[in-house]
């Protein structure tokens, strides 16, 4: 297909695609606007620390992804996807009810469940779109149909967040916040009404509904593919590296920069729009190829921008007078700002160039009657990857004291040693695996 933008044209495509740019978008509003109301509301109302209850939140969606990511590729594999997809999403609208009730009363015991429940939709989520697009979509689709979704989710989950921002300061911000997550979901499940049908890879399946046997068999299953179990730690690395950076954004933005909540959002959409135009890219870059030509450079890119980050915050020198921080447009004025502005943007665009590749490579070739539980499998690696790219942060941070620059120069060498370990694995195993084609035309 000569422009992958004409993918949405496509009904096979594009009802996906607004289903999981809603669902991303829904969860980065209510994820965020929690988090700002705890740390300005509920923290002094209950008498808990803001990190408590921030890390709290954090932990509580991501702890379904190793609980029942397992489960949720056994059921994406058994299961016809579009019927599935909008029973998930009718429970997402169940959920955004519970938290909508929990801000208007405010009863953040009830917050924290429906902040579960909704990285438990998640979790459910996954299989299934990554395990729709290769068999909705041909051969020479694929490499665009997860560029542009990879597109679509870096600027759902910016959109996300910048929303709750807005939301929050808005008088009745509570009722404001609860009827957007409300409407958002709403949307969701009537775009899931459009996903057609496409038939279950492996209906004769029995599901084994042991969470923690589910999770080793998958886990042992994706080992004896040693290509994909290679691309899913490339996968597993990215999301490790990604939280490593957007995690300290905040923080080096006020202290490093001095600059306020406008320039931490500037250098989130710095990264995310680099991280889309670097995934846009990916299907002409390849000419439409299932390949890892293009991992190198994502590799080499996401080391060089967070190498000469680490320089380009280490020379800025900006000494206010004054408390106040400082705006977007003070900031493009300091000397040297530009080019931090630039390693962020090609940070996120190497990004671009790295995952797309990988994510499309995971679901050409797994096995069809278990690509849902593969992605599982990866999902799990993935929340593995986060939750160790906080330990190593507060490690390097609290522990061994090294500035932020210095963690981004850390980060970046180690990119250069697991990118090397990773690009000659995968060129080993690669010999051994085989592209798995579609079985029936699609229109």
């Amino acid at each position: 297909m000569a422009n992958q933008f004409q993918l949405f044209k496509r009904r096979r495509f594009s009802a996906m695609f607004f289903t999981q740019f809603l669902g991303a978008f829904n969860d980065n509003i209510f994820k965020q606007a929690l988090i700002l109301v705890l740390t300005y509301t509920a923290a002094s109302q209950i008498g808990i620390e803001v990190s408590i209850l921030n890390n709290l939140a954090a932990m509580l969606f991501i702890l379904p992804y190793f609980l029942f990511s397992a489960l949720a590729g056994q059921i994406a594999d058994k299961f016809e996807k579009s019927q599935l997809t909008r029973f998930i999403k009718l429970l997402e609208l169940v959920i955004m009810i519970i938290a909508a009730v929990g801000f208007v009363f405010e009863w953040y015991t009830l917050l924290f469940v429906a902040l579960f429940l909704m990285g438990t939709h998640s979790t459910f989520f996954g299989p299934i779109k990554y395990a729709y697009l290769p068999q909705a979509m041909r051969e020479d689709e694929l490499v665009g149909a997860n560029g542009l979704f990879q597109m679509g989710t870096s600027l759902a989950i910016l959109l996300g967040m910048i929303i709750a921002g807005v939301l929050t300061q808005l008088p009745q911000s509570l009722y404001w916040i609860s009827a957007s997550v409300l409407i958002v979901a709403i949307l969701g499940y009537l775009s899931a009404r459009f996903i057609p049908n496409m038939p279950a890879m492996q209906p004769n399946l029995n599901i084994n509904w042991n969470i923690f046997t589910t999770s080793m068999a998958t886990v042992r299953y994706l080992y004896s593919l040693p290509f994909l179990f290679f691309i899913v730690l490339g996968n597993s690395w990215f999301w490790f590296y990604g939280a490593t950076f957007l995690t300290q954004t905040p923080e080096f933005s006020k202290v490093i920069l001095q600059g306020d909540e406008s320039v931490v959002i500037f250098l989130l959409t710095l990264f995310s729009v680099g991280v889309s135009i670097g995934s846009l890219l990916c299907k002409s870059l390849t000419k439409n190829q299932v390949s890892l030509r293009l991992l190198p450079f994502g590799i080499a890119g996401l080391s060089i921008f967070a190498i000469d980050l680490y320089f380009s915050l280490s020379g800025l020198n900006i000494n206010l007078d004054t408390d106040t921080l400082m705006g977007i447009g003070e900031l493009f004025s300091i000397r040297g700002s530009w080019r931090v502005f630039f390693d962020l943007f090609f940070l996120g665009f190497s990004g671009g160039l790295y995952i797309v590749p990988l994510y499309a490579s995971m679901q050409a070739y797994a096995p069809k009657s278990h690509r849902a539980r593969i992605v599982g499998a990866n999902n799990i690696f993935n929340a593995i990857f986060m939750v160790t790219s906080a330990i190593f942060a507060i490690l390097m941070l609290n522990a061994l004291k090294l500035s932020l620059p210095q963690l981004f120069l850390v980060t970046g060498v180690l990119n250069i040693l697991f990118g090397l370990f990773l690009y000659l694995k995968l060129n080993k195993h690669i010999k051994q695996a085989v592209i798995q084609t579609r079985d029936e035309p699609i229109n």
